[in-house]
């Protein structure tokens, strides 16, 4: 196995997630300050999914014509562009673009690397090795709004910051090798409701998580702050969620490589519907600190088990396929998630947030119990 170069994709993926970190929860802080509602910042955070769903459909023509390593590269430094304009053309409608094209570039990244780091683990250490980078991705997650708390999201210092990321991540694939090989219709898009169709569990999860995600990082500091809790407080509450999912990663990677992957697949969705309905009785009190990390584990062990499992059952061009899916779903999940939450939040209840993060994962427990998914290697012993 080609560790350096695990390694080096790893980080390159996981200074997307710093990145974003640090820019997703200033852009709409930055939207409150101005006086926009939550509907109008759910626009803002559901339109670079529109941007992941573009990306997606290019993603194979593109890594065919210019290779895997370049393209990653070129994306990243792309996004570093667009996240610097951020920074120095502050305007509503011009950030709509920028975080469209922001989307589109960093999909390409997603799908190539994380089916490269897949296609790198060795069966017997995949849960592990895949937890592994998504205990980074989601450290990276947690370190955006801790160092975002420092900087202060008075200035433009977090924009900065997620540049100089981004320029990095392409630093560090230089000269590296061993990409999956990519043909021009690998990651094309096309079949994503075939995919569906076969893996609904799946597919649910990554939609799921990616609502979670973009919720998290974009909704759940203005909710606290709705709840009557300081801006500080409620950029903790989103570092502690992200701190759940990132302390509890590899341990479930561990026990993906040991126990039945359908009934961790399930548990870990019954124990997010339960932490999503326990939040708003127990919003003020002591126990939400320890319920926010039980929260956040449980929603990233979706998405971990998800790409364990893909890893485990396709290879090279099925497997970009596969991933192509996946960040097609993803951005779906990114586009409804918050724009159904702010709308709801909005017109229906204050407490929108967690009511529906707990019907999605309720839906994601009966999907698995009808249908667990690839079957024919995980079986279900009958109680």
């Amino acid at each position: 196995m080609r560790w350096g170069t695990y390694f080096a994709v790893c980080a390159a993926v996981i200074s997307i997630g710093l990145a974003l970190g640090v820019t997703l929860p200033l852009v709409s802080l930055r939207l409150a300050s101005w006086g926009y509602d939550s509907f109008a910042i759910g626009v803002m955070a559901g339109t670079p999914a529109v941007g992941v769903l573009l990306g997606a459909a290019m993603t194979g023509r593109l890594a065919a014509k210019f290779g895997t390593t370049g393209l990653m590269q070129c994306c990243l430094l792309s996004a570093a562009v667009s996240v610097a304009l951020l920074a120095l053309v502050q305007s509503y409608p011009v950030w709509l673009g920028l975080r469209l094209l922001i989307g589109m570039a960093l999909t390409v990244v997603f799908i190539l690397g994380e089916s490269w780091i897949n296609q790198l683990a060795v069966d017997a250490w995949r849960g592990r090795l895949v937890a592994l980078y998504g205990t980074g991705y989601a450290l990276s997650q947690l370190s955006g709004p801790l160092l975002l708390s420092l900087l202060g999201a008075d200035g433009d210092q977090g924009f900065w910051l997620g540049t100089a990321l981004l320029i990095g991540g392409s630093l560090l694939l230089l000269g590296r090798t061993g990409a999956p090989q990519v043909d021009a219709r690998s990651a094309s898009g096309r079949g994503l409701l075939d995919f569906c169709q076969r893996l609904p569990a799946i597919a649910w999860a990554v939609a799921l998580f990616a609502a979670f995600e973009g919720m998290v990082l974009t909704l759940l500091p203005i909710y606290a702050l709705q709840q009557g809790f300081t801006q500080q407080d409620a950029l903790l509450m989103a570092s502690v969620v992200v701190i759940g999912d990132a302390a509890l990663q590899l341990p479930i990677g561990w026990l993906a490589d040991r126990v039945s992957r359908a009934w961790l697949f399930a548990g870990c969705g019954a124990v997010l519907a339960l932490s999503s309905l326990a939040i708003p009785p127990l919003l003020h009190g002591q126990a939400l600190w320890p319920l926010l990390v039980v929260f956040g584990a449980s929603a990233g062990g979706l998405f971990t088990l998800a790409l364990i499992m893909l890893g485990e059952n396709f290879r090279d061009d099925a497997l970009v396929r596969a991933n192509a899916h996946v960040a097609q779903l993803w951005g779906l999940g990114c586009l409804f998630g918050p724009l159904l939450t702010g709308a709801a939040s909005q017109w229906l209840t204050g407490h929108a947030l967690p009511l529906l993060m707990a019907l999605g994962a309720a839906l994601f427990v009966l999907l698995v119990w009808r249908r667990p998914p690839f079957e024919k290697t995980l079986v279900i012993t009958p109680s």
